[in-house]
């Protein structure tokens, strides 16, 4: 079987960036009481298990972070009340957002207090969407497809558009489109999705017309991955959703002879090593 590994599968800069600051805070952990993450630093089960096997604790609720207590804040952001509240407990903040959610927060808060109101094209329950959120005003708008944003809109509103970091480029190029004819003058857009998402998928969607089968690998709680997934069901190609290599069985695969292999954001090269060599096995 030959196996056709993305060149963007695996880590990008805001996962990589996390990990860095919480391995430096795990390897001098010498006198600390606990390391603490606000929510799980990144959204792969199997890296969770490492650090949890390494005393680090993840925490869902910013009060149960105490003085004296060093806290990880996830690469995905928090809200800025729960970081607020930390820092005035005393407690030591270490900052993982990606650099790329935290232009996000600040160009969604500049746009706020011009007035405006946010349509956000996201996953209201996502971790990265809350802490969005919390930069904006009481009125923004979280909407997953075009109908949605179709039924929010309200006359009279000055409004302006970003869009989850991970979410589907094209996609997002299609609200555009909408908005400049639906509304009755230009509104501000922010490119808020990043660019290594877009290449990511983009080669994804490369992979699956020229193979006959795609395997996504990642953690079926990154939304990431799961969007990776449905780019590549979108082209008609079969696609499975695995987070580790166990997963797979010989006989899922036979008379496969060309299979495409992508991972989300928060996948390590160790599990995409371990699916290949699974793979070439069969």
């Amino acid at each position: 079987m030959e196996v056709v590994l993305a060149d963007t599968a695996g880590f990008c800069m805001g996962v990589s960036l996390a990990l860095k600051k919480l391995n430096a805070v795990v390897e001098a952990a010498e006198g600390i009481r606990h390391i603490r993450t606000l929510g799980p630093i990144i959204h792969n089960p199997q890296v969770l298990e490492h650090y949890a096997a390494h005393g680090v604790e993840v925490i869902e609720c910013a009060k149960d972070a105490e003085d004296g207590d060093v806290v990880v804040i996830r690469a995905h952001g928090v809200p800025q009340a729960l970081e607020d509240d930390m820092k005035k407990r005393g407690v030591d903040i270490h900052d993982a957002t990606c650099p790329k959610v935290k232009k996000a927060q600040l160009l969604i808060a500049r746009e706020t207090e011009n007035g405006r109101t946010l349509l956000l094209y996201g996953e209201a329950d996502h971790p990265e969407v809350r802490g969005l959120l919390s930069y904006a005003g009481p009125d923004a708008v979280v909407f997953e497809s075009l109908e949605e944003l179709k039924a929010a809109l309200r006359p009279g509103t000055e409004y302006f558009l970003a869009a989850q970091t991970t979410q589907d480029r094209n996609l997002f190029e299609e609200l555009k489109e909408y908005l400049a004819t639906a509304l009755p003058a230009p509104i501000p857009v922010l490119e808020t999705i990043c660019d290594a998402t877009r290449i990511r998928q983009q080669e994804a969607i490369r992979i699956a017309r020229e193979v006959d089968r795609m395997i996504v690998a990642g953690g079926r709680n990154s939304g990431n991955t799961r969007r990776l997934v449905q780019v590549v069901r979108d082209q008609g190609v079969q696609c499975d959703h695995v987070e580790t290599a166990d997963e797979l069985s010989a006989d899922a695969y036979r008379g496969i002879s060309r299979i495409g292999l992508t991972a989300g954001a928060s996948t390590p090269d160790k599990i995409i090593g371990e699916i290949v060599d699974k793979l070439k096995s069969f």
